[in-house]
C-alpha cells in the first residue's frame, strides 16, 4: 500500500504550485494539443448527463470543460490547495464540487457518500504520483456502476520525444528516466516527492478484477512533452502537423506516447 508519507509529500508539492499552476502550463501550445486529445476521449466516452468522478484534478480545467457541456463532475484531489483553487472556479456552475482525497483514499470517500457514479476519469499523470495502484482500483470499484469506464492518463515508459528534447537539453539522467522501476525522486515547488511510471500489466493487474482493460492510446506521440516549452509553442504550424499525426497514429503507436489513455470498464466483481 502507498505510504502517508509519500501522497503528503505529493501533496505539499502541488500546494506549493497551486496557485501559478494555471498560469504556467496553461499558455502552453503542446499542454494543450495534448488536453485536446484527452478532451475528444472524455467527450467520447461520457454522453451529456453523465455523472463523472475525476481523479487528481487539480485546479478543475477539465471538470468545469465537461460540466459546460452537459456532464457532472466530483473532482478529488490530494492537494488541499488544488482543490480550492478548483471550487472558486466551480461557483458559478451547478454541475461541479470537489472534495479533498487521495486516490489511495477512495474507499473512505465512498463510505461518506451515497452517490454512484457513471464514469471515471484522470488525466495527466496525477496517478504516476501513487505508488501502489490497488487501493485505489480498490475504492474505485465501490464507486463506480457497473459497465462504468474509467479514463486513466498516465505517464508512457517509452518517450522517444522525451528522449530527444532531454537529449538536446543536455541532461542525460532524464533521458530513460522513465524505465527506471520503483519510486523515483521528483521535484516540484522546491518540495521533494516521489513518482512511479506504471507499466501496463502492472497496471491491468491492479484493477483486476474490478475493471477489466478496453483498449489504450497514446497522448503525445508526436507532440512533445511540456518539456520541449517554450520552444515549440513559438512554432504553432510544427505543432499542428505534430498533432494531426497524432490524431491518425496514436492508436497503433499508443506505447511510445508522452502520456497513455488506458480506458477500462468496470466489472461485476464486488467491491471489497
Amino acid at each position: 500500500m502507498t505510504s502517508p508519507q509519500v501522497s503528503s509529500a505529493a501533496a505539499a508539492a502541488f500546494d506549493a504550485v497551486a496557485e501559478r499552476f494555471d498560469a504556467r502550463f496553461s499558455p502552453w501550445l503542446s499542454v494543450a494539443a495534448q488536453r485536446r486529445a484527452v478532451r475528444t476521449a472524455l467527450a467520447q466516452a461520457f454522453p451529456p448527463g453523465a455523472s463523472l468522478i475525476e481523479i487528481g484534478g487539480g485546479t478543475g480545467e477539465d471538470a468545469l470543460w465537461l460540466v459546460e457541456r452537459g456532464r457532472q463532475v466530483l473532482l478529488t484531489d490530494a492537494s488541499p490547495r488544488m482543490v480550492q483553487m478548483a471550487s472558486a472556479k466551480f461557483r458559478a456552475s451547478a454541475g461541479a464540487s470537489a472534495e479533498t482525497c487521495a486516490a489511495e483514499d477512495l474507499a473512505q470517500l465512498a463510505g461518506r457518500i451515497e452517490a454512484r457514479f457513471d464514469g471515471a476519469y484522470s488525466n495527466f499523470a496525477a496517478l504516476n504520483c501513487v505508488s501502489d495502484l490497488a487501493p485505489f482500483a480498490a475504492g474505485l470499484a465501490k464507486l463506480l456502476r457497473p459497465g462504468a469506464p474509467a479514463l486513466l492518463v498516465i505517464f508512457g515508459c517509452v518517450c522517444p520525444g522525451e528522449w530527444l528534447v532531454e537529449t538536446l537539453h543536455r541532461r542525460p539522467k532524464n533521458v530513460l528516466r522513465r524505465l527506471a522501476a520503483g519510486d523515483q525522486p521528483a521535484r516540484l515547488g522546491g518540495r521533494e516527492f516521489t513518482v512511479r511510471y506504471h507499466r501496463r500489466q502492472d497496471l491491468e493487474r491492479a484493477m483486476a478484477p474490478w475493471f477489466r482493460p478496453a483498449g489504450r492510446r497514446g497522448v503525445g506521440v508526436f507532440v512533445p512533452p511540456s518539456a520541449a516549452e517554450p520552444w515549440v509553442s513559438r512554432h504553432p504550424q510544427l505543432l499542428r502537423t505534430l498533432e494531426t499525426l497524432d490524431r491518425s497514429l496514436a492508436a497503433p503507436l499508443s506505447g511510445l506516447g508522452d502520456h497513455i489513455l488506458y480506458r477500462f470498464e468496470r466489472t461485476g466483481a464486488e467491491a471489497q
